[in-house]
């Protein structure tokens, strides 16, 4: 055995590294697995994986992954998958921010001026609007229509990227 050869332990990490790179790929959705361009074999295996209940298969399948993993430049794969992820933790944080907003305007009557002050393109008119007849909305008992469109507005505000 020459000393260039990764050690057993250094095998099974790589080994159990790719299979958890696998169970990311199941987890992706159809739109961002395609986008990866996989091997057909690995493809299909994923996409098997999915359809798996009993955990024994699963874990079998799992294992079947990592084994074509190691045919496979991984790290493309993890790349994609890591920008992806950040992608989604942006939307989320955008999301976060939107309803932060609402909850704020809805609550505070000076929220809007601070509102306006950090996006100065926003129609201040208009969210006043959407702000009365919320509440007038919740006094009647009637479907949050204007509710929705306040979270609407702000979203467009929001990434018209009036943001400083």
């Amino acid at each position: 055995m020459s000393d260039d050869a990764p050690s057993k332990t250094q095998r099974k990490k790589q080994m159990h590294e790719l299979q958890d790179l696998g169970t990311e790929l199941v987890k992706l959705s159809d739109e961002h697995l395609a986008a990866l361009e996989l091997p057909e074999r690995l493809h299909d295996a994923v996409v098997e994986a999915r359809g798996m209940t009993r955990h024994g298969a699963l874990r079998r399948q799992m294992q079947f992954i990592g084994k074509l993993m190691r045919n496979v430049d991984a790290g493309p794969i993890r790349e994609r998958i890591a920008d992806l992820n950040a992608t989604s933790h942006a939307a989320v944080a955008r999301l976060h921010l939107i309803e932060d907003w609402r909850v704020k305007l809805l609550a505070k009557p000076d929220a809007l001026a601070g509102f306006l002050e950090q996006h100065p393109g926003a129609d201040g008119q208009r969210l006043q609007e959407l702000i009365r007849g919320v509440g007038e909305e919740r006094a009647g008992g009637r479907p949050p229509r204007k509710f929705r469109e306040l979270f609407q507005a702000i979203r467009d505000i929001v990434a018209a990227g009036d943001t400083p």
